[in-house]
């Protein structure tokens, strides 16, 4: 998953192979499209640019293999409150267009198992939901409900993007 401060592709930039992955727009937004050999060239001019796209890839490579650790370990409902929180900070909203399809695609699931704790979180007052529209309502209360995968994966994207913060 990125987000609105992230690339999609970025390998393909930092060498002369192909872009190792695909993108499938989720929560829509305003998104831009650059060629793959300009942002080569200027990686090449830039070791600064090059050196935040590889520590970028590094950053999604954490996420990737988190969350596969994540989808074998850990319970249903730890698994959705880490994936909302990550949508919502990636997404820097508490409105996410979402749909239960996507969410047990998201984790390895089942969509009537995300029903059965979708509904167990509107109960709880964590989230509003509604035909394709979640709205988080309590943030520390998702917060409490997630495993630690969530914690461990902002921590890593914090370190390897924001060094100076």
């Amino acid at each position: 998953m990125v987000g609105r401060d992230s690339l999609i592709g970025t390998s393909a930039a930092l060498d002369d192979g192909p872009a190792l992955a695909d993108a499938i727009v989720v929560v829509p937004g305003l998104a831009s499209v650059l060629k793959t050999d300009d942002l080569r060239t200027a990686t090449e001019r830039n070791a600064g640019l090059r050196k935040l796209l590889v520590r970028h890839e590094q950053a999604l490579l954490v996420q990737a293999q988190q969350s596969a650790a994540c989808n074998a370990s850990h319970s249903v409902e730890s698994r959705l409150s880490r994936l909302l929180l990550r949508a919502r900070d990636l997404s820097d909203s508490e409105g996410l267009p979402l749909t239960q399809e996507y969410l047990a695609q998201m984790i390895g699931v089942r969509r009537n198992a995300v029903s059965i704790v979708a509904h167990a979180f509107q109960q709880a007052g964590l989230v509003s939901y509604s035909r394709g529209q979640i709205e988080i309502r309590d943030i520390d209360g998702l917060r409490k409900t997630a495993c630690e995968c969530y914690a461990a994966v902002r921590s890593q994207c914090d370190r390897l993007l924001n060094p100076a913060g």
